[in-house]
Parts: structure tokens; sequence; C-alpha cells
């Protein structure tokens, strides 16, 4: 495991300028256009409110424990299952079924309908710190290191012992009593003991609260949760928590038999200017403070090949596209291979449109229509 860290960790000095910048632009969320606001959402899990005006969404909160008693905080959204997935109300992602190796580790039944929990702790103590590049390059970061971190067992992807199922499970808290906790339910958390997506949490009211990110699939707009990333500099910008074990799934499959992933298309210099409506992407994330607007592939509800483990694609504008003022706001990845085709996109330096390497976990919420 500790070998493909370092793979990836090569790869980042190779192509920092995009793994920085797709970093950067998670931190902008759901800010920005109003039409995020303007629409209706259709919840693909069961939540406790979905409030799009502030981009954060409020689901059950599910309680664990380690071998050695530690308390474990988490939310549940995908399973490889779908009846499972109807009768807890979350994602039917069949992919999941393909994660395996150090990106799994095992969960029990316990007591009092709690979880028990083979390996994998979540240090929640860090500062997140992050110091843009200086002047016009924002990207890639001076400094970027992650606010949360998980050792190399920790996974938010556990096998039920007793059914076989998967599901993905990110850790919000660890290490930390109900009664602590439940001081957040009316105050601003500590982000030393909780996810730095977390909102509000309360034990007591079995609730927590986590910030959402805006984006489109198949042309409709989506909200999701990005909450874990393979890669530490990548973690820290996301807010996200630096989870190693997720270099163990493979890359670049897409759609292939076997693949655990699904493909994330980040446009990295669209059209820019608050009022613009093409505007995407992460120069315009960077110079408007708006949200980038990735383009996914399959969620629930829309193509049967949805995983919440998503799989950087960066894509760019070319300088003949720029310059004939081609630039258009792109809502479906099935915009990309057209545009790539005749040269109006390509990956970075000019090379072709492909994975990164870079795994990031993202629960689809919902839909607005």
């Amino acid at each position: 495991m500790m070998g493909e860290c370092g793979k990836f960790k090569q790869r980042d000095r190779r192509r920092g300028g995009f793994i920085g910048a797709l970093a950067i632009a998670v931190l902008f969320g759901l800010t920005g256009p109003g039409w995020a606001q303007q629409l209706t959402p259709i919840p693909l899990v069961q939540t406790q409110g979905l409030d799009i005006a502030a981009g954060t969404v409020t689901l059950p909160l599910h309680h664990g424990r380690m071998p050695g008693g530690e308390a474990v905080w988490f939310v549940v959204l995908d399973t490889d299952d779908a009846a499972t997935a109807e009768r807890l109300g979350i994602n039917w992602s069949p992919k999941l079924a393909n994660a395996g190796g150090g990106a799994l580790r095992n969960a029990a039944p316990g007591p009092n309908g709690a979880r028990s929990f083979d390996v994998g702790t979540v240090d929640f103590s860090p500062a997140r710190r992050v110091v843009p590049g200086a002047g016009d390059n924002p990207f890639p970061p001076q400094a970027a290191e992650p606010g949360s971190r998980g050792d190399d067992d920790y996974t938010p992807l556990f096998r039920d012992t007793v059914t076989g199922h998967i599901f993905n499970a990110p850790v919000v808290a660890y290490g930390v009593e109900a009664d602590a906790l439940d001081r957040f339910c009316d105050a601003t958390p500590d982000y030393g003991q909780v996810h730095d997506k977390v909102v509000r949490i309360c034990p007591r009211d079995g609730a927590v609260t986590l910030k959402l990110t805006a984006g489109f699939s198949h042309g409709n707009p989506i909200v999701y949760i990005s909450t874990e990333a393979s890669n530490a500099g990548v973690a820290a910008l996301e807010g996200a928590t630096y989870t190693p074990a997720l270099a163990d799934i493979e890359s670049g499959l897409d759609d292939a038999p076997a693949s655990a992933v699904e493909p994330i298309f980040v446009v990295v210099n669209g059209a820019t200017g608050a009022g613009n409506p093409a505007r995407q992407g992460l120069v315009s994330a960077l110079t408007d403070g708006l949200a980038p607007l990735n383009i996914v592939g399959d969620i629930p509800g829309f193509g049967n090949g949805y995983s919440p483990l998503w799989d950087a694609h960066p894509i760019v504008w070319s300088d003949q596209a720029i310059a004939g003022r081609d630039r258009v706001l792109l809502r479906d990845g099935n915009q990309i291979a057209p545009l790539a085709s005749r040269g109006a996109l390509t990956g970075p330096g000019g090379r072709a449109v492909g994975a990164e390497g870079v795994i990031v976990n993202c629960p689809v919420i919902a839909h607005l229509r």
C-alpha cells in the first residue's frame, strides 16, 4: 500500500498544477450562480434535511467501536447491494463490489446497533493549512496540509462480516464520546475532533450536518459530499480526510467490468466572469469565487455505472477553442469525446484526456430539476 501511495506522490510532482487546482476548486462548494437555489432537489439518499441555499445536508449519524474501545462516528451513503440500499435509503453502487485489497476493512454488527470495526483510525487533530501559489498562479499551492489523516488501514469502505455486502461509510469523528460531541449540538464544532465538512454534529439527535459541493451529471445539476482523497494535497484543499488506502483502487478503468470507479471531469480553463452563463472550471473558481461545476458520469437513477469513488480526469480547452470563442458550459460527460476528437479539449499539456490517478470519495446526495 505504501508503495502505491509513493507512486501517486511522484505523479503529483509531475502534474502538480492539476492536483492543486482540483483540490482548491472543491473549497468553493455551492457558492455561485443562483440556479442551484432556484431548482428543486430530488434526494437520492434518506436525509434529515437538505438545504440547497446553505449548501448543507443533514444525515443520520451512526456509531461504532474499535477493538480498543475507541468511538467511531460515521455516515452510511452507499452499498453494493440493491435490496439493502432500498431498505436503508442509501445509494446503490454495484461497482463497489469491485473494491478490494487495502481499500476495504471489515465491520461486524455490534451491541445496540453499533458497528465493530477491525482496523483503521482517523486523526482529526491536525490543523488544516492551505497556502495558494503566489500571484497569478494560485496552484499548485505553496503548502497543503490535511486537517484529518487516516492511518494506513483506514478506508471509508467496509465489508459487513455477516452479509458480505460493501458499504461506503465516511468517518466524521473518532475517539470522542457522545457527551463530548453533544456540546456541538448548539455550537461550532471543534475541528480538532471532527471532519472539516461537519457543520453541526449531535449524537443525542442522531444527526450530523455536512457541507455540499455542486456539479453536473448527464446534464442535471447535482450535489455531493467529498469526504476522502487518496492524495494528501487534494485532501488538504478539499477539507477531506487523507486516506492513502484509497490508492489501492485501480484508476483509469472507467466502466470496464472490473471497475470500482466513475470518472469526474474537471474543467481547468473554462470561461470566467460571474455573470457569464458559460462560466465553469478551476480558473473561474479561483478568479470569480464561484463553484467549478465539475462533471461526473452516472449517478443513481441516471445510468447503471454509479460509484462514489471518483477518478479525476482534467480537461483543458485548447488555444484554438478559446480564440474561436467555442467554450461552452459542459454539463454532460458525453460532450467531451466529440470536442476532444476535433481538438477543442485535451488533457493538461496537450495530452489525451485521461485519469490522473487520484481517487476521491464523493457520495451523491441529490440531483436538481
